[in-house]
């Protein structure tokens, strides 16, 4: 007979487990407990736990929640911004609620709230619930939700789930929201690393967790940390396996035809568009490549699982592998395939899994169902064949061969990314990434330099393709001396998108950007004051306008490398949530003279090398340099010679970047065009007439007043120029006629100049 009533996972009740648990914590994990169990003496706290990618933090708390909390009906308020981490949250309270961690209660009442269609809403919270799990967005909006279900209650665990996001608006408010209700907050922050921050983010966490635990006593003040402990350290103690990050450029190019629902569908939803993902997956190149990259190193990389594009992408790199005479399966979702009509089943799973916990199977090809829950140990390897702007999902693929040698896994983990070139460069999630900041992993300053020039190299495949590139006018970034297009450093930072994404990005820094990035960041607040910008998430229109005055204030000039625009804007989107400047990573420990072609050019140049003899230099230099530097920051052999071969010919023939002198160009009177459309055919007048309009409007006391309204400021972010027609009215000059006016006349008076 049928059922009458539908099984969801969205909420239930928890019943205890008989038997032990036989899941046994690490000294870190017992430690950390131990930790907390002194903090929790308290009546109230603000506090954070501290452990690395791989360390188990959704564990160690949730077996102390269960034991502390909810075994004494203590309601527990869980908070992140991805459903993955909210289903991951609610798996680990059921998977370890044994008697023996909850004696005293005989069951426990859990519900997930998202905007996910397969969990419940704000309406459906009761009372009765002992584990409200919910995400971010979802209690921000409608932070009333949870007053009837806090109503009389004296103490409750709230918990932030990646807490280093816990600076931003959403989630100051409704920690606050809580703790005007209820006297007792025990408030616990989880995080990988909370240093990854700009020092003044770190200002701000200091004011949210306030208390925690030096030599074993509670301590008020500073950023309060009851337990942390650095991936070196569980490295050491052979508990996680040393990452090694290798990259691989497939040279296949994406994107060129996508719309703006297909962006959307990538930077927010992190989802590729049908079209992209099904020429990704039949790509004979770059599965061929794949395979390949295996069979080249299939001695260090073992057994290895790859997260593939989609089940289609699956099936290939499963064929190919096994082909090549490398046992391979492959593992996906409870489906049927379009193509063949064959169900791929639960059951069809665990028997490919059971084969590869015994060695049978070398290559384990998954579809995004292997980043949880799924314990297999002896995986020393993972090929990121499909890309993600997910700083979650990349952290929970990577640890999928961190196990280290004393929990059963390897003593070093592979972690190989396939690298495609994407016009419009989507922000995809570098894995190197993950570690900014961190550096413990690397035991020598070679292995530190090598991290940064891999976050380096992925930031310029655009710019070396480009210049192999016949259609695209290259000339004016190939005339810059080359060791100034090499970075100096970056500004690396993380933040959620309106749905909760979670996105990573590096602005890579140049001399000729460096001054102008330092001064935009010092006058954000005024930016956003200007603005009238309050929101956490700006729309794109107001972003559009920001980081339009951002250009036209600071960005000015000849610049090569050139800014970019959609960098700018992510450090506003940045800044809307967190109110601070992102922190700025230098790159001073690489010598960029060991990357600068220029020199090595010369060098050919002084030498008079042949053909032969060149080309045995280069391949030397290719293969032995610093520990393969230059394969590092090239990626490719193909763009290094493409690189040398200009320097070369810039020696051969120095005026070869010169304009020729047997053309006479056309000319436009300047009033005809506006200040952009001036900037775009000569940067340095449209920088010389927007400053002599600013210096023709300060007054005496060095401050800039608005030609309409007379409001005067010290900084310049609060004022556009204006152009006001017809320019050589009363035989004054364009300088004469050129104005500053505040934002609110530049939207009503005179002529707008973008």
């Amino acid at each position: 007979m049928a059922k009458d009533y539908i099984e969801v996972k969205s909420f239930g009740k928890v019943f205890p487990k008989k038997g032990a648990n036989d899941r046994i914590p690490y000294k870190h994990q017992r430690d950390a407990m131990e930790s907390l169990d002194i903090i929790n003496e308290c009546n109230q706290y603000s506090t954070m736990i501290v452990l690395p990618t791989g360390g188990g933090k959704t564990y160690t708390i949730s077996m102390w929640l269960l034991r502390n909390a909810l075994n004494y009906k203590k309601k527990i308020l869980w908070i992140a911004h991805r459903k993955m981490l909210l289903e991951q949250a609610a798996e680990s309270f059921q998977k370890f609620a044994y008697s023996e961690a909850i004696p005293h209660i005989s069951f426990f009442q859990y519900r997930i709230v998202s905007g996910s269609s397969c969990h419940d809403r704000t309406i459906d919270i009761k009372d009765t619930d002992d584990l409200l799990i919910i995400s971010k967005d979802s209690i921000g909006r409608n932070i009333n939700c949870i007053d009837s279900w806090l109503n009389g209650e004296k103490e409750i665990f709230l918990i932030i789930d990646e807490a280093h996001h816990s600076t931003a608006k959403t989630y100051r408010k409704v920690i606050e929201y809580v703790k005007k209700r209820v006297s007792n907050v025990k408030l616990i922050g989880l995080t990988a690393t909370p240093f990854r921050t700009s020092n003044d983010e770190q200002g701000l966490l200091a004011k949210i967790y306030e208390d925690g635990l030096k030599s074993g006593k509670m301590v008020h003040g500073d950023i309060g940390i009851t337990y942390q402990i650095g991936l070196k350290e569980l490295i050491n103690h052979r508990i996680l396996s040393k990452p090694i990050f290798e990259s691989y450029y497939t040279d296949e190019i994406y994107g060129d035809t996508l719309g703006l629902n297909g962006w959307e569908s990538i930077q927010r939803l992190d989802v590729l568009p049908e079209d992209v993902a099904i020429q990704m997956a039949d790509s004979a190149a770059r599965n061929k490549l794949i395979v390949n990259t295996y069979k080249s190193k299939q001695k260090e990389y073992g057994q290895t699982i790859i997260f593939a594009i989609n089940v289609v992408h699956a099936i290939h790199l499963s064929v190919l592998f096994n082909k090549a005479g490398i046992k391979s399966e492959f593992i996906v979702s409870d489906v049927r395939d379009s193509v063949t009509g064959v169900r791929i089943s639960s059951e069809d799973n665990k028997r490919k899994l059971e084969e590869y916990r015994l060695g049978n199977i070398q290559i384990l090809v998954n579809v995004n169902i292997l980043t949880e829950g799924i314990d297999l140990p002896q995986t020393k390897t993972v090929f990121l064949a499909r890309p993600t702007v997910s700083t979650i999902l990349m952290t929970q693929m990577i640890g999928r061969a961190l196990r280290g040698e004393a929990a059963g896994g390897t003593a070093y983990a592979y972690i190989v990314s396939f690298v495609d070139n994407w016009n419009e460069h989507i922000a995809w999630v570098n894995p190197d990434s993950l570690f900014n900041g961190n550096n413990e992993f690397a035991d020598n300053n070679i292995e530190h330099v090598k991290h940064e020039l891999r976050m380096i190299a992925i930031s310029k495949i655009e710019e070396f393709a480009s210049i192999l590139d016949d259609s695209v006018d290259t000339a004016a970034l190939e005339k810059v001396p080359f060791v100034q297009r090499i970075p100096i450093g970056m500004y690396a930072f993380t933040y959620l998108e309106e749905n909760g994404v979670d996105c990573s990005y590096q602005v890579m820094v140049y001399d000729s950007t460096k001054s102008a990035y330092e001064d935009m960041m010092s006058v954000l607040p005024s930016l956003f004051e200007s603005f009238s910008c309050a929101d956490e998430y700006p729309t794109d229109e107001l972003l559009d306008c920001m980081a339009v005055q951002c250009r036209n204030t600071f960005f000015l000039g000849e610049m090569f490398p050139p800014y970019e625009k959609k960098d700018i804007i992510r450090i506003l989107k940045y800044y809307a949530q967190y109110e601070t400047q992102p922190q700025f990573y230098s790159f001073e420990d690489i010598d960029r003279s060991k990357l600068d072609v220029s020199l090595i050019a010369k060098h050919i140049w002084d030498e008079d090398m042949g053909q032969r003899q060149k080309t045995e230099y280069v391949n030397s230099l290719w293969e032995n340099n610093d520990d393969n530097l230059l394969k590092l920051f090239f990626g490719r052999k193909l763009y290094f010679w493409r690189q040398l071969d200009i320097e070369l010919i810039k020696l051969s023939n120095s005026h070869i970047y010169d304009d020729e002198e047997n053309v006479q160009y056309g000319t436009r009177k300047i009033e005809d065009l506006s200040l952009f459309e001036i900037g775009k055919i000569n940067p340095e007048l449209e920088k010389k007439l927007r400053n002599a309009a600013f210096e023709k409007s300060k007054d005496a006391n060095g401050k800039y007043t608005c030609a309409y309204c007379g409001k005067s400021e010290s900084n310049r972010i609060f004022f556009q120029v204006d152009h006001i027609k017809p320019i050589n009215k009363g035989g004054k000059t364009v300088q004469d006629n050129l104005q500053i006016l505040c934002r609110q006349c530049n939207g009503t008076k005179g002529d707008k100049i973008g």
